[in-house]
């Protein structure tokens, strides 16, 4: 058995607005608020991870805060995430939500075999709700101000836009063991659509080719990386192997605390990370109260008072 990533593990994006990030996807998107901390890197940022009820991995759309100004949209890019809901019904129940809050939402429509919704979030960022048919476990969260039958099962498919997708596939599926599964033609171009383990829109990365446009410019708006899922350390340390013997450059392992990650740029210049299932976010919380207090990985907390001095109030 080759080695295999399971599906999409997290996606991180970029906000300029935390409180009114934080708004739009507890209150109007209905998502639990699961871990509140800070950009390990840079901790004048909060890190913050939204996901199902349970914090399950494969759920998580992630912000750092950061006061920049808005993307410039282009290739060479990840350009929009796709959240799961269960039936042609919730997404109905989702056209009517977004509308009566005043957020512009595309018809329903067929894309890449799934049935589509299309929005963008207050600062810009390129969102579709796909429905899945009710595959695999769902969490909802009880006090979610979505119903539980239409509240978000998870990550996927991802897009990412590239000039040519020659190298990409290349890594996609000699590198990172993905099949190509099919291609179909949008308005915006040709897509080709790769698969990990079990396959689905939970594992779906789609390639779509964009020759003629300028690459894009990281800020509010914009995705920063997409993660994609290895059960357990062992399993990432043969990932870390693997992209040595295919000499792609790497960050090497990183302790995240609530998982651990590897990061490498595909050859279009995306960030790609593998990141593992656990331990998860239930490794400092109680899962009852996730998301309720600033959480600091260890190595952190010594500096908890002058990282706390530095943040903006949340609400």
């Amino acid at each position: 058995m080759s080695l295999q990533l399971t599906g999409i593990h997290h996606l991180t994006a970029i906000t300029a607005n935390a409180p009114g990030n934080l708004h739009f996807y507890t209150k109007v998107l209905g998502l639990r608020l699961v871990k509140k901390t800070v950009n390990q890197d840079d901790t004048s940022a909060y890190h913050l991870f939204y996901a199902d009820g349970e914090a399950t991995p494969g759920t998580d759309l992630t912000f750092f805060d950061w006061p920049v100004g808005r993307e410039r949209r282009g290739t060479h890019s990840i350009v929009r995430t796709s959240l799961r809901v269960g039936s042609q019904q919730s997404l109905a129940w989702w056209k009517q939500r977004l509308t009566d809050e005043n957020i512009v939402a595309s018809e329903t429509a067929d894309i890449g075999g799934y049935l589509c919704l299309d929005f963008e979030d207050p600062e810009g960022q390129r969102l579709r709700l796909v429905s899945d048919g009710g595959k695999g476990d769902s969490h909802p969260w009880a006090q979610s101000p979505v119903p539980a039958e239409h509240q978000i099962r998870g990550l996927g498919p991802i897009v990412i836009s590239v000039p040519d997708s020659t190298n990409t596939e290349a890594v996609v599926t000699q590198v990172m063991n993905m099949r190509k599964a099919r291609d179909y033609a949008s308005p915006e171009g040709q897509v080709h659509v790769f698969e990990m383990g079990e396959g689905g829109p939970a594992a779906e990365l789609h390639v779509l080719v964009q020759p003629g446009l300028a690459p894009a410019r990281q800020g509010a708006g914009a995705v920063h990386h997409v993660a994609f899922r290895a059960p357990d350390q062992e399993t990432l340390h043969q990932w870390t192997a693997r992209l040595a013997e295919f000499r792609l450059p790497s960050s090497g392992e990183v302790e995240r605390y609530y998982f651990r990650s590897l990061y490498f740029r595909e050859p279009n210049g995306i960030l790609f990370e593998i990141a593992t299932d656990g331990p998860g976010f239930t490794a400092d919380e109680p899962l009852e109260t996730l998301g309720e207090k600033l959480a600091l990985p260890p190595f952190l907390e010594p500096k908890r008072a002058s990282i706390e001095a530095g943040l903006k109030p949340l609400k």
